[in-house]
């Protein structure tokens, strides 16, 4: 049978399709958002020629949005349990960045102890993110072995989640003034032992996916993200620091006590998916570390909240600041205004999936072919939330 090459088009020097819209044919297919490969409720319009995509537009979903006007209707205290949604998979960086937020406006100093239970909780936040997301990379392309072995070690860090803050998904653990309650007895015991088991679980995935033929040759090559464009397009966290740039806000700008431990993140130069991956695996690598130095710096015992006025009548002097934190993700920051009343006068939320998966994914799936549509995207983490907030 003879193949029809009128669907396939002819390429300039640059490698773009010419495309002549009036006389050829092109297909429109979506993608998501009930695809394994999508990201939450997101999906993707693309147009095809063959099984090249022409051109590609993100529709985030519309499931969580308008986040930010809810923030500037509600009291400050009201404030923690509605922007955790701005990112259901890892929320602990949103109650980081608004608690501060208020903290710094209303002048309030919170105590040491309750800065170290707040690094064990954001990089408890970014473990489990990484024990699903580096296997789930390779998930992308049928290697669900390593996804269901992460997944169970995602549950035990969860376990903990609950274990110290009552809740195993949402937490509401960071507040303004410091954090809820102080470590569970023997919740450092039963972390280190779960850290141990994670620790075996890091030289399976390696010989799983890093020295697998088959992840290496559809994930090298693929995705590429150019040096130049870290700026151009915004990109931040492991995807900046796989393409040669460094971009860690705990190295670079360092808050809480991040300045007293020791790490540092994996830069690499590649910029492809199988770049992105193993900036992610070194992460999970140096996170497991890093919790193993909290707990052992992190005092006995000690105030773990600041003394703050009745949460109910709170009202935070005229103002404005901008905070930031590393997420998973990258840098993730929030805007906060002020007016003197007891509520926020303007919240505004920058986080990285905003600019990867509006800007950047739509660039990057040009000549891609259709079934690398997933693993494009799911390497550079988006969370939709994030974009329609």
């Amino acid at each position: 049978m003879n193949e029809d090459r009128s669907l396939y088009p002819e390429h300039d020097e640059n490698g773009k399709p010419i495309i002549d819209l009036e006389s050829h044919k092109f297909l429109k297919l979506w993608q998501g958002p009930q695809h394994p490969g999508i990201t939450g409720n997101m999906s993707l319009e693309l147009t095809v020629s063959g099984d090249e995509i022409v051109e590609s537009k993100t529709h985030v979903g519309y499931l969580h949005r308008g986040f930010e006007k809810l923030l500037e209707r509600r009291l400050f205290v009201q404030c923690m349990p509605t922007s955790i949604r701005l990112c259901v998979a890892e929320p602990d960086p949103n109650e980081y960045i608004v608690s501060t937020a208020v903290e710094e406006l209303g002048g309030i100093e919170i105590p040491d102890n309750a800065k170290w239970l707040r690094m064990l909780s954001l990089e408890m936040a970014r473990l489990q993110v990484l024990l699903r997301g580096v296997p789930g990379q390779a998930g992308t392309f049928a290697l669900g072995l390593g996804y269901q072995w992460g997944n169970y070690l995602r549950d035990l860090i969860l376990d903990s989640f609950e274990e110290l803050t009552g809740g195993r998904v949402y937490h509401m653990y960071i507040i303004p003034g410091g954090v809820r309650g102080n470590l569970p007895e023997g919740f450092k015991g039963r972390m280190l032992e779960k850290l141990k088991l994670i620790d075996e679980f890091v030289v399976k995935i390696d010989k799983l996916i890093f020295q697998n033929v088959v992840f290496e040759s559809r994930a090298k090559g693929l995705g590429h993200i150019p040096k130049e464009w870290v700026d151009k397009y915004g990109v931040y966290g492991p995807a900046a620091r796989a393409s040669g740039v460094m971009r860690d806000v705990r190295k670079t700008n360092p808050y809480l006590n991040y300045d007293q431990l020791d790490f540092e993140p994996h830069v690499t130069t590649e910029g492809d998916v199988y770049a992105r991956s193993v900036v992610r695996y070194n992460d999970l690598q140096m996170t497991v570390d890093m919790i193993r130095q909290i707990l052992d710096k992190m005092p006995d015992g000690g105030d773990i909240r600041a003394q703050t006025p009745n949460v109910l009548h709170w009202k935070i002097p005229k103002g404005e600041t901008y905070v930031k934190c590393e997420s998973s993700r990258g840098e993730y920051g929030m805007y906060f205004v002020t007016d003197g009343s007891d509520k926020p006068r303007r919240a505004h939320l920058k986080g990285p999936s905003y600019t990867h998966a509006n800007a950047l994914l739509d660039k990057l799936l040009i000549n891609a072919n259709i079934a690398d549509t997933a693993a494009i995207m799911v390497s550079l983490a988006t969370c939709p939330p994030e974009i329609e907030r």
